[in-house]
C-alpha cells in the first residue's frame, strides 16, 4: 500500500502563494504599503480645551511680515509662556536677555496649567518680573467668573515690585466663532466684568492683549478701555494700528518663532518701565 508524503508538496504551496502575493503588490502599491504609512493628522481639528494660548490664531488671520528695529536696551524684551511648552528653560533666557515673563495661568473656568509652578515661579527666582495670564473663552461662563477663577489659581498681584498685573487673553477663539458667538455689545459687556471684577480682586487694572483686527471685528473697535495696559499682537516689524482708545501700547508681542521658547515680546520702554508697571 503506497504511503502518502505531504513534504514536497507544502513548499510548491508556500511559493505559489508567494507568487500571487507578489503579483498583487505590483498591481496594487498603495494597498501593499498602507500599513507602512501612518495616518497624516488632520491640520484642521478643533484643538483640546485648555491648549490655547497667547498668539495662537495671529498667523492664521494676520500672518507674519518682518521683526522690529531698535535694541533691548530701549524696549526690554519678554516672553510669554504656556504647558505646551513644558519646563522652561529660564536661565538660557535670562542670559539671553529677556528679563520679563507672563505665564498662563487658566482658561475658562476647568483649566489650570499644570507647568505652571515650575513656569511662574522659575522665571521669578532667576530674576525676572513675571506676571500671569488668562485665556478668555466668553462662550463657556460670565467675565466676572473667569476673573475669579484667573485669581484663585495664581493671576493675583503682589506689591512685591516683581510681580506684573495680570492679563487677559482675548483673541480669535481656536474651538469654534472667532467672536465666540457673542455680539459686539455682548463681547465688550463680557470684557467689562472680567477687568472689573480682577481690578476688585486685586486693587489693579489687567492689561488687556489682544490684536487690532479681532478687537475691531469682535468689539466693534470699543475704545472704552484706554485705562487698561495694552499687550498688542503683531508679528511684524512695527506694531501697526492700535485698537480704538489706546495711543500707544505697553506691551507688543512681535514673534512666535523666537529662540528658546517662540513667543517673544517688546516692552513699550527699558527695564524701569517694566520695574514701574509691577510697582502700580
Amino acid at each position: 500500500m503506497p504511503v502518502h508524503r505531504p513534504g514536497p508538496i507544502r513548499p510548491r504551496r508556500l511559493f505559489l502563494v508567494a507568487l500571487l502575493l507578489s503579483a498583487f503588490s505590483l498591481l496594487h502599491p498603495a494597498a501593499a504599503s498602507a500599513a507602512e504609512v501612518p495616518e497624516t493628522p488632520d491640520a484642521t481639528a478643533t484643538p483640546a480645551r485648555g491648549s490655547a494660548h497667547m498668539g495662537m490664531g495671529v498667523v492664521a488671520h494676520d500672518g507674519q511680515d518682518g521683526l522690529p528695529a531698535g535694541t533691548r536696551a530701549t524696549q526690554a524684551e519678554g516672553v510669554d509662556v504656556a504647558s505646551y511648552q513644558g519646563n522652561v528653560s529660564w536661565s538660557t533666557l535670562w542670559n539671553s536677555g529677556v528679563r520679563w515673563a507672563y505665564t498662563k495661568a487658566s482658561e475658562g473656568t476647568s483649566y489650570r496649567n499644570p507647568y505652571f509652578s515650575q513656569q511662574y515661579t522659575g522665571s521669578y527666582d532667576v530674576g525676572m518680573i513675571r506676571g500671569a495670564y488668562h485665556f478668555a473663552t466668553p462662550d463657556t461662563s460670565s467675565g466676572a467668573t473667569q476673573a475669579d477663577y484667573f485669581v484663585d489659581s495664581g493671576g493675583g498681584w503682589y506689591g512685591d515690585g516683581r510681580t506684573l498685573p495680570g492679563t487677559l487673553d482675548i483673541e480669535w477663539n481656536p474651538y469654534g466663532d472667532a467672536c465666540f458667538g457673542k455680539s459686539q455689545s455682548a463681547m465688550v459687556t463680557w470684557i467689562r466684568d472680567f477687568l472689573n471684577q480682577y481690578k476688585a480682586r486685586t486693587g489693579r487694572q489687567a492689561v488687556i492683549y489682544t490684536a487690532t483686527n479681532w478687537w475691531t471685528q469682535c468689539t466693534g473697535n470699543y475704545g472704552g478701555f484706554s485705562a487698561n495696559p495694552l499687550w498688542i499682537a503683531r508679528y511684524a516689524s512695527t506694531a501697526g494700528t492700535l485698537p480704538a482708545g489706546w495711543s500707544s501700547y505697553t506691551m507688543w508681542q512681535y514673534t512666535s518663532s523666537g529662540p528658546t521658547v517662540g513667543d517673544h515680546d517688546r516692552f513699550n520702554g527699558a527695564l524701569d518701565r517694566v520695574q514701574a508697571l509691577a510697582g502700580g
